[in-house]
């Protein structure tokens, strides 16, 4: 795409994602579970309902599935949206569980454009994408997805009258306090080659080229999968394992992680809600910030 191209407001806001309906199953649904390093430990009675999909038992769905449901792809590469796609970065997540994930289902994905923020000049734009996920047999909202990517390559568009959405509020601060409860859970090596085969195909998480390529020394975890690592702790310390328990799951995304890295939640309880962060154990870097959840 020619960088001579911009954001258009209306044609962005207005961008035409048709219903995307999905099919899953448990198995599907395993898998998914397998791709957060559930099961590392076969023996974990705690890691045995996400991904012991056997008729006879009550398999437990990980909340954080929606956010592979109904997924429209990267969109944004479409030379028609103006996003120079190439800086583009994730940088916000939201899911809004509004009634359990049931172990299989049709589903239908709507995607659209919520906000677009200009930020200015060399700083960047913001685009919110909203996505519902709906039952099709029952009509039942089940889900609701935020994802909020930072356009590096597109501040300032606003600048020949074109219009700019309310600023998205910063999110408040962590308690200052030492963390009520921690949590580790260890990634495989293997991880993001499972996780890639619930949707996301792209080759930084598998070809060591491309990952070179975009300045990684290695393939890199799916960020979704670090945030599905840290909603797998909110739900196994804060929920009792019960993901219906998961309200809803908030973060921002710091830096990458490697698979077969040690991801280290830390979490501050606050009645229903609880505030969280995450670092790649053994680098100590900080790979989410600013989380939270709401617990039911």
């Amino acid at each position: 795409m020619a960088r001579g191209m911009t954001i258009d407001y209306q044609t962005l806001k207005n961008w035409p994602f048709p219903p995307l309906e999905h099919r899953y199953t448990a198995r599907d649904a395993v898998l998914y579970s397998l791709g957060l390093g559930y099961g590392t430990d076969p023996l974990d009675p705690r890691d045995l309902p996400f991904v012991y999909d056997s008729d006879a038992k009550d398999l437990r769905v990980s909340p954080t599935f929606a956010n592979v449901l109904g997924y429209p792809g990267f969109w944004a590469k479409h030379p028609g949206t103006g996003i120079d796609w190439v800086k583009l970065l994730h940088g916000e997540q939201t899911l809004r569980l509004h009634h359990p994930l049931p172990r299989e289902a049709t589903v239908i994905g709507q995607s659209r454009v919520a906000k677009i923020v200009d930020k200015g000049p060399g700083k960047g734009a913001l685009v919110l994408i909203e996505r519902t996920i709906t039952d099709k047999a029952s009509g039942v909202l089940l889900a609701t997805v935020e994802q909020l990517n930072f356009c590096r390559g597109d501040g300032g568009y606003s600048a020949s009258g074109q219009p700019s959405d309310e600023p998205i509020p910063t999110p408040p601060p962590l308690p200052e306090r030492a963390p009520d409860d921690v949590c580790d859970l260890v990634t495989r090596p293997e991880s993001a080659l499972i996780y890639r085969l619930s949707g996301d195909d792209n080759p930084i998480h598998v070809d060591p080229e491309a990952a070179r390529n975009a300045g990684f020394e290695r393939p890199i975890l799916h960020g979704l999968a670090t945030y599905g690592v840290a909603g797998r702790a909110v739900v196994r310390v804060a929920c009792d394992n019960r993901p219906e328990r998961l309200a809803m799951l908030y973060t921002r995304f710091s830096a990458p992680v490697y698979p077969g890295e040690t991801i280290r939640t830390e979490m501050w309880r606050d009645g229903g809600t609880v505030w969280f962060r995450s670092r790649a154990l053994e680098r100590d870097v900080m790979v989410l910030n600013n989380g939270r959840a709401e617990l039911r």
